[in-house]
């Protein structure tokens, strides 16, 4: 695996992290409120929810994780792909900004890892 590959995959798996903390930890925090564009009514009727998407992030996280940790060029594609869909599902149904954040990397990193082999 290249290096370049292997950077955007962790910085793809960290950002997931993140995005799990925010929602699981931090939802009703005036930072989580500012990224998702939320008030503090919908936040807190919306909690439980976002702590289950913040739980499926930690899920692709953990797995891209596990493709940098086995080096297994399958399973960091799979992940990234699942990213890269979820990305899409979220810029057409919820903010069109979720196609820079998460699908375009995912796809570049995909690129890289695809190169990389």
């Amino acid at each position: 695996m290249s290096f370049v590959a292997g950077l955007l995959v962790a910085l793809i798996a960290v950002l997931h992290v993140y995005i799990l903390v925010l929602e699981m930890f931090l939802w009703r925090t005036p930072r989580a409120m500012k990224a998702f564009g939320t008030t503090p009514e919908f936040a807190d009727a919306s909690a439980v929810m976002a702590a289950n998407q913040g739980l499926y992030n930690g899920f692709l996280a953990a797995g891209l994780f596990w493709g940098l940790i086995t080096q297994a060029p399958a399973i960091q594609l799979f992940f990234l792909g699942c990213v890269a869909i979820a990305g899409m599902y979220g810029a057409a149904t919820a903010n069109r900004r979720i196609l820079f954040i998460q699908t375009v990397p995912a796809v570049l990193a995909m690129v890289a890892v695809l190169l990389a082999n």
